[in-house]
């Protein structure tokens, strides 16, 4: 079958479809004046759904420390490094690596006018709402929570503690929302 044929078939059958269902009628665009689009409404947000993977198979700084994942002498993954306080220590996230899934993250603004059901103070501003989604599947999903004595193991005096190994695979069910409220004055 050469494109052509293929092709010309292709338009001969949606012509027939098209004439199938004479209830069936294309709508034509019109442009709404001012008065007509003030009485659209609508709810603003974003609806995310994707894969990620992070350093399956090692990343790509190779030195003393990492290298790929089929050495087992050297560490492989992403690392983030973070300090909970200026001139204390730094926890990180070590040796991340693998593939999630998921499908319906939203993120929107949200007012907040209330306080919390007595739960807080009364609080009166915008705030980011990320809806979570409803499952997230894991594939091959490792990393390590750590107590570092620097930022990157390739700084002078480094020393690491491990405190937990994380390895998920799998399906997880998400519900409800995180707010993130911003910090400072409005």
């Amino acid at each position: 079958m050469n494109f052509r044929t293929y092709s010309s078939g292709v338009l001969r059958l949606l012509s027939v479809l098209a004439l199938s269902f004479p209830g069936t009628g294309f709508g034509e665009m019109a442009q709404l004046d001012d008065g007509d689009l003030a009485s659209v409404s609508g709810q603003g947000g974003i609806y995310l759904s994707g894969d990620i993977s992070i350093n399956e198979l090692g990343g790509p700084v190779q030195n003393s420390y990492f290298g790929s994942c089929a050495d087992t002498s050297k560490k492989c993954g992403a690392r983030l490094a973070y300090r909970l306080k200026e001139g204390g220590g730094w926890m990180v996230l070590d040796e991340i690596r693998g593939k999630f899934s998921f499908e319906g993250l939203t993120l929107r603004v949200r007012a907040v006018d209330d306080g919390f059901a007595g739960d807080g103070q009364l609080f009166n501003r915008d705030v980011l709402e990320i809806g979570l989604p409803n499952i997230v599947r894991y594939d091959s999903v490792e990393f390590k929570l750590a107590a570092s004595s620097t930022a990157r193991p390739t700084d002078p005096g480094f020393q690491q503690t491990d405190i937990i190994a994380v390895e998920m695979q799998g399906d997880v069910i998400l519900e409800g929302n995180l707010l993130v409220f911003p910090t400072g004055n409005p």
